[in-house]
């Protein structure tokens, strides 16, 4: 079935607003541990610091509540849907680390820009309707859609800071669920088709890639892998080559080398 005729995933929008703020309140309460040799640490996200990337974590937020703040935007439809959200990511990367770097800057005490951000949060997205469209950076999105990607970028931002600061923040598992399963519909609407099976247990079992399509039984191409890893693969933390090397991925059949399609976000 071809991309545009698939029914899209369904998200409830209440459980994607509890996810983000539980998420949302995993990081806050780790980030109110670091010393400040964390803080002054390096990431992989190129010359942020430790600092930095908390600060970021908080755009997360943020970006919801300035969205309701404007009105809403002119077209009378998204002009982006959910599942293209993810290839949408790359050309951003140069302004959001410009946002970064300021946003650190003028606030140096970071649980105070938690406790702000989430206040705004929390007093303005339970009035707006699901269905209300945003200006975002990549386009009016709805806001029941634009809450999944912040599952995306608080779980994906999470791991950066466990990795950094030697943390263990702990992932809610409906985040972790609704940033697995958006990132897996990503790669089959990138490549459809149904001669590969991704299975990503216990979140998400998605077919893609052009080729003979299996009716029943095994399929003969097969990717299984974790959350977490799929996550890494999937905005570029991993390379497909290594996680196999390590064995985090499970691949089989001729069709089942995902390395050409990933990372989906830049």
């Amino acid at each position: 079935m071809p991309p545009s005729q698939k029914r899209a995933r369904r998200y409830d929008p209440a459980r994607t607003h509890s996810a983000v703020l539980a998420q949302f309140a995993h990081v806050r309460e780790a980030v109110r541990t670091l010393t400040p040799g964390q803080l002054a640490l390096p990431t992989r996200l190129g010359d942020w610091t430790v600092r930095e990337l908390a600060a970021h974590l908080t755009m997360a937020l943020s970006g919801v509540t300035r969205g309701l703040e404007l009105p809403a935007p002119a077209p009378a439809k998204p002009e982006l849907t959910l599942v293209e959200w993810p290839a949408s990511t790359a050309d951003r990367a140069a302004r959001i680390a410009d946002d970064t770097r300021a946003l650190a800057a003028d606030h140096p005490d970071l649980d105070a820009l938690y406790g702000e951000v989430a206040g705004r949060f929390e007093a303005l997205v339970p009035g707006a309707g699901d269905e209300r469209l945003l200006t975002t950076r990549v386009g009016a999105m709805r806001l029941a859609d634009f809450l999944v990607t912040r599952t995306v970028e608080l779980v994906v931002h999470t791991d950066d800071l466990n990795a950094a600061a030697g943390l263990d923040i702990p992932y809610d598992r409906q985040a972790l669920a609704a940033c697995t399963r958006l990132l897996a519909d990503a790669l089959a609407e990138k490549a459809p088709g149904g001669s590969v099976e991704v299975r990503i247990p216990p979140f998400a079992v998605v077919q893609c890639v052009p080729g003979p399509r299996h009716t029943r039984g095994t399929p003969p191409n097969v990717v299984e892998t974790d959350p977490l890893t799929w996550i890494r693969l999937a905005t570029g933390r991993t390379e497909w080559a290594r996680a196999l090397d390590e064995a985090k991925v499970g691949a089989s059949g001729e069709r089942a080398d995902l390395a050409a399609l990933l990372p989906l976000m830049g």
